[in-house]
């Protein structure tokens, strides 16, 4: 996923400065800064976090000064704390003031994320539950969200509508309410790497997919490979595991917070996707101080 994060890390910082700099520049910067001024700056976390798209201050930085000097002291996926110097900078003031608001917004968002996803990982420390991200993200930027979500230690679910089939409420009702019904429908549809997912927010659908697990039923690809256990109350989801008995893949999901993570693991469930990790992480306090 690297080139491929790599790429749309570029288009997007490219996308961002034509954005903030519009038809003129940064006007600011040209009224107030010598054209051949220098700058030498640090992109400085306010916080303690876990590092993600730190490729943007560099990006941003190159972008308008192809000859500017970047050390990054710090990679993706590494701890650090309040005061730590992410990135170093040394180019044309011009330049680097107008990169970096652009700079600053990516990190800080693909940092936050990171962050977050780590803390959500360290609360399930010692069960058998992954924390899964979402498609519950930026639009244009999923690409990079979701690989601050595997930086922080999280699994990436579904990359778009194209990777698996998710059979959600949805779909059950267009098949007439049926959920087995549903898959049975995918299954004549999917080729034979296509993994399937359904999605129940009652106890009582359990019982029916769990039938089209049984060995002998298709040599067993019958049956969905993950059941989403949506919105489940505790005893719920024991039950839920009870009944399964590691037959199939468990996913619980729907309103897991810090606070309630632990408990939902401490189920048995294998994953525990959280939509929070991307619709709601607080982007991470960055700011460039002039050395």
């Amino acid at each position: 996923m690297s080139g491929f994060h790599d790429d749309a890390l570029e288009a997007v910082v490219r996308l961002a400065l034509t954005e903030d700099l519009g038809r003129a520049g940064d006007l600011t910067a040209q009224a107030c800064v010598p054209a051949d001024a220098r700058l030498s700056a640090t992109f400085v976390a306010r916080k303690a976090g876990v590092a993600a798209g730190l490729a943007a201050a560099r990006l941003a930085v190159r972008a308008l000064d192809p000859d500017a000097r970047v050390d990054e002291p710090v990679r993706d996926g590494d701890a650090f704390d309040a005061g730590a110097a992410l990135v170093r900078v040394d180019g044309n003031a011009r330049s680097l003031l107008a990169a970096e608001r652009t700079a600053l917004n990516l990190t800080g968002r693909l940092c936050g994320i990171a962050t977050l996803t780590r803390a959500y990982v360290d609360a399930v420390a010692g069960t058998r539950a992954r924390i899964a991200d979402t498609r519950k993200t930026t639009p244009g930027l999923r690409a990079l969200e979701k690989r601050a979500v595997a930086l922080g230690g999280g699994l990436n679910h579904r990359f778009g509508l194209d990777d698996a089939i998710l059979i959600k409420d949805n779909h059950v009702a267009l098949c007439g309410g049926d959920a087995a019904e549903a898959l049975r429908r995918a299954r004549a549809h999917a080729g034979h790497l296509t993994k399937i997912e359904v999605e129940i927010d009652r106890l009582d659908q359990l019982g029916p997919l769990l039938e089209l697990v049984q060995p002998g039923v298709q040599s067993g690809r019958a049956g969905p490979d993950v059941i989403m256990l949506d919105n489940f109350s505790l005893p719920e989801l024991r039950e839920a595991v009870a009944l399964t008995d590691g037959r199939v893949t468990l996913e619980a999901s729907g309103g897991v917070t810090l606070d309630t993570v632990r408990s939902i693991a401490e189920t048995g469930v294998d994953v525990i996707s959280v939509g929070a990790l991307t619709h709601s992480a607080p982007s991470l306090d960055v700011g460039l101080d002039v050395a």
